[in-house]
């Protein structure tokens, strides 16, 4: 059952399932937080855990109010798109073809079959760009398997909503957001490297930011890149 916590400026919701440890998670646009707790853990305990940790959740707070958005695209001519961290503009051809995508010089050409809504050249453009992460994924896990010693089992390309990346060491599989085909190409090497360190060491302690220290040693820089770049309108529905 739901439930929250008020500690001084701040209300965190508490969702109560099926887990063994506490997830702590700060979500755009407005910072909202949020506590994944395991069902049978005491409401004070969980206070307790969010006291310990309300410097991070407001340094999160802070980052994600302070992160510009983008604004609603409707996928017209003109209109500014960007692929690897370079700007493009669209220009839509309507034309009895399989819809696709090239990019010339400065324009994102969208051909689309004549009368195509709004919502179906945003799904086409979604999947073109999910193909652009995994297709330059694979040689960067490639690249980073035998660098790194370690084996990947499943890739996932998919839009998320408040990670760049994810990693489940379990499974021995990563994540990543297809936002990361808009950011310039070294901001996807990092979160790639990133999520395979998490096959070594699940948190970020003393010796993960050594593995990155290690393999990446601009990765700060490049992070610091990653995260004051636009980030994506979304509707949210939190």
């Amino acid at each position: 059952m739901p439930a929250q916590l008020s500690l001084t400026d701040i209300t965190i919701d508490v969702v109560f399932k099926p887990i063994k440890n506490v997830h702590l998670s700060v979500h755009p646009p407005d910072g909202h937080v949020r506590i994944s707790a395991p069902g049978k853990m005491a409401l004070d305990t969980i206070r307790v855990y969010a006291i310990t940790r309300l410097e991070w959740i407001r340094r999160q707070r802070r980052r994600i109010l302070a992160q510009a958005r983008e604004t609603a695209r409707d996928y017209v001519d003109r209109e500014s798109h960007y692929v690897w961290g370079k700007r493009y503009l669209l220009k839509v051809v309507e034309i009895e073809v399989a819809p696709s995508i090239e990019l010339r010089h400065s324009e994102a050409v969208l051909a689309t079959r004549p009368g195509t809504s709004t919502e179906r050249r945003e799904a086409i453009l979604a999947a073109w760009y999910r193909d652009q992460v995994r297709r330059a994924t694979m040689p960067l896990i490639a690249k980073w398997e035998p660098r790194l010693g370690v084996s990947l089992d499943r890739l996932f390309v998919q839009r998320m909503k408040t990670r760049w990346g994810s990693c489940n060491p379990l499974r021995r599989s990563i994540r990543l957001n297809t936002e990361l085909a808009k950011k310039p190409p070294e901001c996807l090497e990092y979160i790639v490297v990133h999520e395979l360190a998490h096959l070594l060491v699940p948190n970020h302690n003393e010796r993960f930011h050594g593995i990155l220290d290690a393999s990446l040693p601009g990765w700060r820089q490049t992070r610091q890149t990653l995260n004051s770049a636009p980030l994506a309108h979304e509707a949210w529905t939190l």
